[in-house]
């Protein structure tokens, strides 16, 4: 039987916080879609383009980007499992990642 009794709280260091498990990136939908979009919300009017739904792991994905953005010549970076790269690079990036196998959808408009 599991033991449910846990220490919450310490007269002499106060509540006791429990470390929370870090869980690898969040796995996207199983659609196997990778998804461009569009996006300047929040950023002054700059464009970024999003690539969604890419099923690979926080490495995979920086090297991914990192190869991406040196086939744009622009910046971007990896965050919460989505790759942004800047400025309007849809229309280049499609064949890129079709290439590596992926099935891929311009989304937006």
């Amino acid at each position: 039987m599991k033991d449910s009794s846990r220490l919450v709280y310490s007269t002499e260091t106060g509540r006791i916080k429990q470390p929370k498990p870090k869980d690898a990136a969040p796995i996207p939908p199983a659609d196997s879609v990778v998804r461009l979009q569009r996006e300047s919300k929040g950023r002054g009017g700059k464009g970024v383009t999003l690539i969604t739904g890419l099923p690979l792991d926080e490495e995979g994905l920086k090297n991914l980007a990192k190869e991406l953005k040196q086939a744009c010549g622009t910046g971007g970076t990896v965050k919460d499992g989505v790759i942004e790269i800047q400025g309007e690079q849809r229309e280049k990036l499609k064949p890129i990642l079709e290439k590596k196998g992926f099935k891929v959808k311009i989304a937006g408009g």
